[in-house]
């Protein structure tokens, strides 16, 4: 479970211009590390390079690396496009935190300005001769890690911002957060159960700002509620919209102002939802994706069967959550409580979208009712219920708006292998 801090410097190591300016600042160290590191050096080197030679060098990485840097720019804010009309604008935030893309951005701005400080320091002779040509060997390592970082690029380019890499980053970060709520229901705390809520519910602590809940550090509300041999109830949960009228917590004490300070700081509030600890984000994401590929305007069934099959890869695991108890060894915070994520808001955010859109398309119906057969298959116990209602409710849908009787006999072979399963 992550703090706070570390989910912050988490999400700061996600943006680019960190890498790029701790690039920048290792090629500056590097360009100048051979003028103090040559005094120790008293044995003159066989091999001697004037310092021509390494400023032509220079001046030809500066040069290019200048120009390769903007082309990949241009390059990258095109697959943020492409990733916002393909699949949809929620996805880009995963599309910015690319790794590969940021090294690569990071690696030329990096090389530039190597050469840039190397080219400054040759035209002020502060190497000497020993000097000039540590600085010739670094050029060459560097020059090897430039070849290196293009081969990795164009092979990069190759996915970057496509449907389907995009969709892969989405899948993965719901399937991320999904099994961090298998392995721990309530973010290691107690469970709360939203029907009824504890005799101090009204004793609350509200919202100073408004936007999304990204983050709860529910180390910092039981450290709060330990402090004051208490407890304290969740009461807006990741990828909650809150406001200065909306509760976040309520306190099993006697509030004041340095408390709600102290739980107001345990909450990372923004302008959008994060996938981190809210699988429901994800589950939306991906139903958005097959929505838009079912809009007249992009008529692309294939994409939707597919996030249908990726459904049932996301959802299938859940059958190995189990609901907590007060005295479960899973239990990390013990002051703390916060609720489970149901089962049939995950059904909810993935199939109802998809059953509505493509309720006039056979195949996408006849993948849909499969997918809920599939899941009822993988553990009848855990997934019966909702894929009952989802199969229900999709069939109502699809027989309103198929046409053909013979496409309506085809879907009620499937939904009649649901029931009786």
């Amino acid at each position: 479970m992550f703090s706070k801090w570390q989910w912050f410097l988490t999400q700061l190591t996600r943006t680019l211009w960190v890498r790029a300016s701790l690039f920048a600042l290792l090629a500056i160290f590097t360009a100048l590390v051979a003028i103090p590191v040559e005094r120790y050096i008293t044995t003159p080197f066989p091999l001697s390079i004037g310092s021509e030679s390494v400023g032509a060098l220079l001046n030809i990485l500066a040069s290019s690396m200048l120009a390769v840097t903007t082309f990949s720019l241009s390059v990258m804010v095109s697959a943020y496009t492409a990733a916002s009309s393909a699949a949809t604008p929620r996805a880009t935030q995963l599309v910015r935190q690319d790794t590969t893309t940021q090294n690569v951005l990071a690696t030329f701005i990096g090389s530039f300005l190597f050469s840039l400080v190397g080219i400054i320091a040759l035209s002020t002779d502060v190497y000497g001769e020993n000097g000039r040509l540590i600085l010739f060997a670094v050029t060459i390592a560097v020059v090897i890690i430039i070849v290196v970082t293009i081969l990795r690029w164009i092979e990069h380019l190759s996915l970057l911002g496509r449907l389907g890499e995009t969709t892969n980053r989405v899948e993965e970060a719901a399937s991320n957060a999904i099994q961090q709520r298998i392995d721990h229901p309530c973010l290691g705390a107690k469970r709360l159960d939203p029907e009824n809520l504890p005799t101090y519910r009204d004793n609350a602590v509200f919202a100073n700002k408004t936007g999304y809940v990204q983050h709860i550090d529910v180390g910092i509300l039981n450290r709060c509620a330990e402090n004051y041999d208490t407890e304290i109830a969740v009461l807006s949960e990741p990828g909650q919209f809150i406001h200065p009228a909306e509760p976040l917590v309520c306190f099993g004490g006697e509030l004041d102002e340095g408390i709600e300070t102290e739980i107001r700081a345990a909450f990372s509030l923004g302008n959008e939802r994060s996938f981190d600890q809210d699988p429901r984000f994800g589950m939306s994401v991906m139903a958005e994706i097959a929505s838009r590929a079912l809009s007249p305007a992009v008529n692309d069934p294939g994409t939707a069967i597919d996030i249908i099959s990726r459904a049932v890869r996301l959802i299938a695991p859940w059958r190995e959550h189990r609901s907590i108890t007060d005295d479960d060894e899973q239990i990390i915070y013990k002051h703390v409580r916060v609720a489970e994520i149901h089962l049939n808001d995950l059904f909810d955010d993935i199939f109802l979208p998809i059953g509505r859109d493509g309720a006039g398309m056979i195949e996408i119906q006849l993948r849909l009712q499969k997918s809920l057969l599939a899941l009822k298959q993988i553990c009848k116990d855990c997934f019966s219920e909702q894929v009952a209602r989802h199969s229900d409710m999709a069939y109502q849908r699809a027989e309103h708006a198929l046409s053909l009787q013979a496409d309506k006999d085809r879907l009620h072979q499937v939904i009649d292998k649901i029931r009786h399963s």
